[in-house]
């Protein structure tokens, strides 16, 4: 097959269009991340206990994104800006498949173009790819899943299905969610001429490997008794705040940008209506199987945005038919335009770029109410950004009551923290304060259990006083620790020394199991 210099020349340009936006994206997380003066994030402080206890699988997550970080640290470090560059790669790889969808979709330079440009200014992907978490590689494995079928349906080169089973098996070794892609898609198959496949052993191949590359954590949790199914229903049930059919709908608009709206709305309508489209329907059933089950299952808004890149590449061939007609040409630069626009300005409010200060002025000013997706008390920074305050802080406190102990005192205690941010934070920031590793009863830190500690002291953070007074012979108030932006929880902690307890840790660490 003889490939035109033409054909080549045209190539070339369409890829650097893609690596050039997925490259801008890059260059702006690194930037922040250098130069922020927020910190680190609760969860990352969590990831980064679970990459020193290398595991099958974890209390809320399965074992890959803790794998990674072990690696990533090894070579990296763990600074700040360490471990966040996979995740800013992550960004890269969704801009860049978004685009590589739309030229498989067939689009011009223009399409490309706009896919590209529409995926980088989606907030909700600058803010998840800002720091390191399951959820960045999630949005990554779901886009190249789409990508995949699409190349499969396309081509209908049926071996790809080894690729995607792959790609959905550790999809899965790295968030569950990646199930309610292979609940909308395999459903919806079965409504489009697409069913075939099911009747093509190359599938049932890949389904195979994606099942066997997941059994590893299946067998994690049967032996540790499920302990991920109980995290999913205290999470449902007690932790994720409500969301009403307008407040998820509501959510996809803002957090996808809401001028994106001009673009993955019209992919999904001319997914069902256009009869050239009529092979990728499966596309278009998918989201509304997914949609529906996220508002039925009270799921939060951003559960949904790994679907986008598709819908923003097939929006993108629809406005690029749209503007062939001369009368309407002026529309690509104008929709271009409002999307970077829109971009830079919520920009802000997904990455902390502003001072605290700044930012809520910002966002009053936007309109933008800063509620959080879970259920304690909001902060005026938003629980993303709240959770980013008050962890060194904590550990400096944490440490002046520690060294208030006699040596022989602090050769027997443990610090006892209520949550994994809390507990991470002490073994994050408190091996060069010279802290001993923290204790919790909150998810694995549960299952990490007590260490060796004998009863003898204790220093805990927060909690209710009545329990060190039954648990306890002496315990008294140390010191306290707070911070004006951190989460309402964590605001004003007292910090208590405990000593001499009545019974054995043993005894009471069934009762004190908090997986949520």
């Amino acid at each position: 097959m003889i490939i035109s210099i033409k054909n080549i020349k045209r190539i070339f340009n369409e890829n650097a269009i893609i690596i050039a936006i997925a490259l801008i994206s890059v260059l702006i997380h690194f930037f922040v991340n250098a130069f922020t003066a927020y910190g680190i994030f609760r969860d990352e402080l969590y990831y980064i206990a679970c990459s020193n206890h290398l595991a099958f699988g974890y209390v809320d997550q399965p074992p890959l994104s803790a794998l990674i970080l072990f690696f990533n640290n090894f070579f990296l470090g763990d600074s700040l800006f360490a471990m966040r560059v996979l995740p800013a790669l992550a960004n890269a790889g969704i801009i860049i498949l978004t685009g590589l969808m739309a030229k498989e979709f067939g689009g011009s330079k223009f399409s490309i173009l706009l896919a590209a440009v529409s995926a980088i200014t989606v907030p909700v992907y600058q803010s998840i790819c800002n720091f390191y978490s399951m959820n960045c590689f999630d949005l990554l494995f779901w886009a190249a899943c789409f990508y995949l079928l699409i190349r499969i349906i396309k081509t209908d080169k049926q071996k790809l299905w080894i690729a995607f089973g792959i790609d959905v098996g550790l999809g899965f070794q790295n968030k569950l969610s990646i199930l309610f892609f292979c609940f909308g898609i395999y459903i919806g198959l079965l409504f489009t001429a697409q069913r075939k496949f099911y009747a093509n052993k190359w599938f049932w191949y890949g389904n195979i490997i994606a099942a066997l590359l997941f059994i590893p954590n299946i067998i994690w949790q049967i032996a540790n008794n499920y302990p991920t199914l109980e995290f999913i229903h205290n999470a449902t049930v007690l932790k994720n705040a409500p969301v009403s059919f307008i407040g998820f709908l509501n959510g996809q608009v803002m957090l996808i940008n809401p001028v994106n709206i001009l673009i993955w709305l019209p992919g999904l309508l001319y997914l069902f209506l256009n009869k050239e489209f009529k092979q990728y329907k499966v596309f278009a059933i998918g989201y509304i199987l997914i949609f529906l089950l996220f508002v039925f299952q009270n799921g939060k808004p951003y559960y949904l945005s790994p679907y986008y890149p598709v819908l923003i590449a097939v929006g993108s061939i629809a406005i690029e038919k749209l503007t062939i007609k001369k009368y309407l040409s002026w529309l690509k630069p104008t929709l271009l335009f409002f999307l970077i626009v829109g971009g830079l300005l919520s920009l802000p409010i997904a990455l902390p770029i502003l001072p605290p200060e700044t930012f809520v002025k910002y966002s009053d000013a936007l309109g933008i109410e800063n509620s959080g997706e879970e259920r304690d008390s909001p902060s005026k920074l938003g629980q993303h950004f709240a959770d980013m305050f008050g962890w060194k802080e904590l550990a400096d406190s944490t440490t002046k009551v520690y060294n208030t102990l006699k040596p022989e005192e602090k050769k027997h205690c443990a610090i006892f923290a209520q949550n994994y941010g809390q507990a991470g934070a002490i073994d994050y920031f408190g091996v060069k304060l010279g802290l001993p590793n923290a204790i919790s009863a909150h998810n694995n830190y549960w299952l990490w259990g007590p260490s060796n500690w004998d009863g003898s002291v204790l220093i805990v953070i927060g909690g209710d006083e009545q329990d060190y007074k039954t648990y306890f012979k002496e315990y008294y108030k140390a010191g306290i620790i707070d911070h004006p932006y951190s989460r309402s929880f964590e605001r004003n902690l007292p910090i208590w020394v405990c000593k001499g307890m009545k019974v054995t840790m043993k005894r009471v660490w069934q009762r004190l199991k908090h997986f949520i």
